[in-house]
């Protein structure tokens, strides 16, 4: 259970205190506060705080109080103009801190994104609970012979059984031998940060992540990428549906430029004008490499 009785108990007690305020607030942000999106077996992602709206991004463009000087025709228009352009500080004055239940291997993908301020549960103050990630039998896969960071077809029948029963019985055996080093009840025994060396990279950890929403939708754009690892993919999918409600002008924005557009180099759109004007391209005469061609074709299939 991600959330225990207890907490739930903290969390409907924040939710139900309301307090006046001058502050730009987001109706849509204001639902998803404090509240625990589940993730995989033992995962979850809650808003803890947030600032900023659409029209902040607006009045940061344009550097004004209230409505400011209207350049352009309408709010939505210049949002959608700043995404087309790839402009990044009027969406950097928004930002959101969010409480995230992990395992410790999607963790390690997660931080590689280093534009955030992490505050991650510590091992060496307090115990581990008994909580693993253990994968959905469909999510079992073999390696991808064509991707050396893919998964290939779903184990099937037997060997599907026998990788489960070994991360289930070694993450079991991994927790019992934690226990038995800790120093517990007076009794000598390993200090806590020695102890948890020994605990497999699927136990849960925490964190508080705060991050602006410009490096929060640069992490979206290649963690909800259908390419992306599923474990981490699953918690983007997660925060994608909070910011619609947060940010819905600028989401659509980043959903039409980032998520559903793509990115064409030169030789690219060279290609594109010659088959314009009728002519027939191929790989050879295109000047890309095969890897690129391959990509190519699949941004024109759609």
């Amino acid at each position: 259970m991600p959330i225990t009785h207890d907490q739930q108990a903290e969390i409907d007690a924040l939710r139900s205190q309301t307090r006046p305020t001058l502050r730009a607030v987001s109706d849509g942000m204001e639902a998803h506060l404090y509240k625990a999106h589940e993730v995989l077996d033992h995962g979850f992602v809650r808003v803890i705080d947030y600032m900023g709206d659409d029209a902040a991004i607006v009045q940061a463009a344009r550097v004004s109080y209230g409505a400011g000087t209207k350049h352009v025709s309408n709010d939505e228009g210049l949002i959608r103009y700043l995404m087309r352009h790839w402009h990044s500080t009027p969406f950097e004055m928004c930002e959101v801190k969010l409480h995230v239940k992990l395992p410790v291997f999607v963790a390690r993908q997660w931080i590689r994104h280093r534009t955030a301020n992490v505050n991650e549960y510590s091992a060496r103050y307090s115990i581990l609970d008994r909580e693993f990630y253990i994968p959905q039998p469909d999510q079992l896969a073999a390696q991808s012979t064509v991707n050396n960071q893919g998964r290939g077809a779903v184990l099937q029948g037997q060997e599907a059984e026998r990788v489960l029963n070994m991360l289930k019985s070694d993450a079991d055996r991994a927790y019992d031998h934690y226990e038995s080093m800790l120093s517990q009840d007076g009794q000598d025994g390993l200090a806590r940060e020695l102890a948890r060396m020994n605990l497999p990279a699927n136990v849960y950890t925490q964190w508080y992540w705060k991050v602006d929403l410009h490096n929060l939708l640069h992490f979206l754009r290649l963690r909800a990428d259908a390419h992306a690892q599923y474990e981490i993919r699953v918690y983007a999918d997660v925060i994608c549906k909070i910011v619609a409600d947060w940010v819905p002008v600028a989401y659509g924005a980043f959903e039409d430029y980032r998520i559903g557009g793509a990115n064409l180099s030169g030789k690219a759109l060279d290609c594109i004008r010659r088959m314009i004007r009728g002519e027939e391209v191929t790989q050879e005469s295109s000047a890309m490499s095969r890897g690129e061609w391959r990509e190519f074709e699949a941004i024109l299939k759609g």
